[in-house]
């Protein structure tokens, strides 16, 4: 493991990291606080808020296998990550800007990685742990990080062992733990070694512990107390991977690559003299064909509507005069029938007169005289002149005599 401080000096600073080993650079604030202005209250500049920004010279971001981390504008930021074999013998310029967010000043160095090759690349066991009670800037603490590996090295006992990489939960799908109880993101750590694993790290695999990892339950692992004291190891996250006995397995999934894209040359853009396009040829296409094909149709549909209308004339001449003798007959006593129901009076039933009055005035019906309705009266009042009879007509005074015995008749 590299473990470098960043100087406050504006030289380039050169670190040589190994191929395959954790690299660790501190980028700590007490370094840059004598680029900035001091501040008017002696004591205070110590709480100047202070974030960097990390990018590979020439482009927006790093490189791939390089990584950037800083919790809080008053912590110190880290640069950690694994470099590889492909990146060996080739110089990474990253330009380091400290920004003071309380006199909005900037600072800037340059960290110049040269990645070396080592003869044990890559070492041929590696364990990948799960602890679950640290977050990645505390992992990266050389204490911290020494303390696990020597925790490591006593239950594997091997003769060369390396922290290779070191992972946030987050950036492997985990997620943004509660506010509470201190909880933590959880960290992964890979470590290689040159021999094999131990039976205290194989333990995981046997069927009673997968059983009871099937079961979201903690398996019984003989060296765990190893660690208990200060990591809370995911045993049934453990990875052991050897890698003498993996299989490459060719698959038709694109390269993800490093990040950054290759150096094809400088960017060209096009020429300021380009030609205008004309669009006056793309404007009929689009707006005057299409109003020309409706036009069309619009004058076929007029055409067929209004100029080739037979007419009323024709019609007639085309029917037999006894058919429009009927029909016109049909039509006349239609429209007499309907001026006659209009102008019809119905009297009005007794039952909707009013009774009495105190007032001695006659009270009008309710409904006007011009209501027109197709109900019939309830009854009717019939009022029959009777004269005096005559000897030749007996049998119409007998008649009439009956009608006044049943109330029918006024006399």
């Amino acid at each position: 493991m590299v473990i470098t401080i960043l100087s406050r000096s504006h030289a380039d600073r050169n670190v040589y990291p190994s191929a395959g080993v954790l690299f660790v650079h501190v980028l700590e604030r007490e370094h840059f606080k004598g680029e900035f202005p001091p501040y008017p209250k002696p004591g205070d500049s110590s709480n100047d808020p202070i974030t960097f920004n990390t990018n590979l010279m020439g482009y927006p971001d790093r490189p791939g296998w390089l990584r950037y981390i800083q919790r809080t504008s008053h912590s110190d930021g880290v640069l950690y990550g694994s470099p590889t074999a492909e990146h060996v013998g080739k110089a990474t310029i990253i330009e380091i800007t400290a920004y003071n967010r309380r006199t909005f000043e900037t600072a800037r160095h340059n960290l110049v990685i040269n990645i070396m090759s080592t003869e044990d690349y890559p070492l041929p066991y590696q364990a990948e742990f799960f602890i679950k009670n640290m977050n990645v800037e505390e992992m990266l603490a050389s204490e911290v990080l020494g303390d696990f590996l020597g925790a490591v090295k006593n239950v594997w006992q091997p003769e060369r062992l390396n922290a290779i990489n070191i992972t946030s939960a987050l950036d492997r799908g985990g997620r943004v733990p509660l506010p509470i109880n201190n909880l933590k993101e959880g960290v992964y750590v890979m470590v290689g070694a040159d021999v094999q694993f131990s039976s205290c790290l194989r333990e995981v695999e046997n069927p009673h512990n997968q059983l009871r990892c099937s079961q979201e339950m903690e398996p019984v692992i003989s060296c765990d107390k190893k660690f208990r004291a200060q990591f809370d190891i995911d045993w049934c996250k453990i990875n052991l991977v050897d890698i003498t006995k993996v299989v490459t397995i060719h698959s038709n999934r694109p390269d993800p690559g490093t990040g950054v894209l290759p150096d094809i040359g400088e960017y060209n853009p096009p020429s300021e003299s380009l030609k205008s396009r004309d669009f006056f040829a793309d404007f009929l296409i689009t707006l005057a064909v299409p109003s020309a094909v409706a036009m069309v149709l619009f004058t076929i549909l007029g055409y067929s509507m209004c100029c080739r209308r037979e007419g009323v004339d024709k019609r007639n001449m085309q029917t037999p005069d006894i058919q429009l003798v009927h029909h016109s007959s049909i039509q006349k006593s239609t429209k007499e029938l309907r001026s006659m129901s209009k102008n019809r009076e119905i009297s009005w039933p007794l039952s909707t007169l009013p009774v009495f009055s105190q007032s001695g005035e006659v009270v009008p019906p309710i409904h006007p005289d011009n209501y027109e309705t197709t109900s019939m009266p309830l009854m009717q009042t019939q009022t029959f002149v009777i004269s005096a009879p005559g000897p030749a007509d007996e049998g119409t005074l007998f008649f009439t005599q009956l009608l006044v015995l049943q109330g029918l008749v006024m006399i």
